[in-house]
């Protein structure tokens, strides 16, 4: 491959150059200029920083290249290199300044021979995530107390007796039911598949385990299955995907509700502890012992609080009887006073009531000054509107147009129906309206003879 480049900076041009200004020169040349590609070469010197960086070498038999990946790249790589692996690294060539090394920044990383699988698994990647497959809202936590447990495995698989043994460990009590799949080979991932579709349509247990050890990228393919990975995002059963090791990752991975780094942390997760769950019991039941010890204590006063107050049924009857007979004595006299009053009041309310009787003579005879006053009134308001009309009729009158037009007048209007009241607009031959009192007639003008005004 040629590449050519093309200096169009005039930095070079300057007599006297400080290093920061040549490093800096050089690294924007060979930014601008290098196309992002593809490098393959032996991994040597790997160094993982505390900030998640990678730091290595790539060469191979004639040449060596320094390269750096940050941490938001290489989270997304898949697997950790190790020193001696043969790797493909997409990268940007680049200059670090400080020290005016020339070094590789790298974007992607897949193991060398493998392109064509490593493509189809970001492109299936890519796909799924687009879809929303990955997304954290539709993730569920699995059940704390299960049922039963379902593992979806292979029966001859080491990553089978790793979960039996931490889930006989944690929760011997809870049941654990076997879906036997292969886990790798040609026909492995359409089993899987149906075996995930199998636990759900049995609902026999509460959480599934998707697990096997770990491989290379060719013997965990089955578990970068399309079809798979549907099934594992349709699952109405929460799904724990343990696949490999704690580097590797799969699309299955992706797609389950929870993705545990080895066989073994996800058994762990699929259920509590049955030491801890005995702790949780025996601490509820100690609550539960002192909970009852105080209700006992607080009944016990109650009772005692309640025996001091009782009486004997001799006794309360006396002192009911004693008070019915003071109630009586009460009864009898606040009927006798309030009667005396009541009488009383009622005289003095008699009294009063022919005192204030109404004088209808007075009110008959205050009526009917009232109504002649109104029927005066309202004829003089009559008269007054009846001679405001007629002097509003006369000025109506004499300035009708109509009466104007009986003492001889007429009214031009010219085509447009204007009125013409300057001769001086009219030209020879235009045709005019006269409206006569009776009538109206159509004429030429002749002539135009304009008067003057003083």
């Amino acid at each position: 491959m040629t590449i050519g480049f093309a200096v169009t900076d005039d930095v070079f041009t300057r007599d006297i150059l400080t290093v920061a200004q040549l490093n800096q020169a050089v690294g924007q040349l060979l930014e601008q200029s290098v196309p992002l590609l593809w490098v393959r070469g032996e991994v040597s010197n790997f160094t993982q920083a505390a900030s998640g960086h990678w730091y290595f070498t790539l060469k191979d038999s004639r040449a060596a290249v320094r390269a750096v990946m940050f941490r938001s790249r290489a989270s997304a790589v898949g697997f950790v290199p190790k020193p001696g692996d043969q790797v493909e690294v997409r990268a940007r060539v680049s200059l670090y300044e400080a020290r005016g090394d020339f070094q590789l920044q790298a974007e992607g990383m897949r193991r060398a021979g493998l392109g064509n699988l490593y493509e189809a698994f970001l492109r299936l990647k890519a796909e799924l995530a687009g879809e929303g497959l990955f997304d954290a809202e539709r993730k569920r936590e699995p059940a704390r107390l299960p049922r039963a447990i379902g593992v979806v495995t292979s029966l001859h698989a080491a990553a089978l007796r790793d979960v039996l043994s931490a889930l006989a460990r944690r929760a011997p009590q809870v049941p654990v039911i076997i879906y036997p799949a292969p886990v790798q080979g040609a026909d492995a991932a359409a089993r899987l598949t149906a075996q995930v579709a199998t636990a759900n349509a049995r609902a026999e247990v509460d959480t599934l385990l998707l697990v096997r050890g770990g491989g290379s990228i060719e013997d965990l393919w089955s578990f970068n299955d399309e079809q798979l990975a549907r099934q594992v995002a349709a699952s109405r059963i929460p799904v724990i995907c343990g696949v490999g090791h704690e580097t590797d990752f799969t699309i299955a991975d992706f797609v389950a509700d929870v993705r545990a780094p080895t066989p073994t942390a996800a058994a762990e997760l699929a259920c509590v502890p049955r030491a801890e769950l005995l702790r949780t019991v025996d601490h509820a039941a100690q609550a539960l012992v002192r909970a009852q010890r105080r209700r006992l204590d607080q009944a016990a006063q109650r009772l005692d609080r309640a025996g001091a107050q009782l009486v004997s049924p001799a006794q309360h009857l006396a002192r009911q009887g004693d008070r019915l007979e003071a109630l009586r004595h009460r009864l009898a006299a606040a009927w006798r006073a309030p009667q005396a009053r009541r009488t009383a009041r009622l005289t003095l309310l008699t009294q009063s009531l022919a005192h204030r009787a109404p004088d209808t003579a007075r009110a008959r005879e205050r009526l009917q000054s009232l109504a002649d006053r109104l029927v005066r009134a309202q004829r003089r308001l009559l008269e007054s509107r009846g001679a405001r009309l007629a002097t509003a009729g006369g000025q109506l009158r004499a300035f009708d147009p109509q009466n104007t037009l009986a003492r001889g007048y007429a009214i031009a209007r010219g085509p447009d129906g204007a009125i013409v009241r300057d001769a001086g607009q009219l030209t020879v031959g235009q045709r005019l309206t006269l409206a006569f009192a009776r009538g109206e007639v159509l004429a030429d003008v002749a002539q135009v003879r304009e008067v003057g005004h003083d």
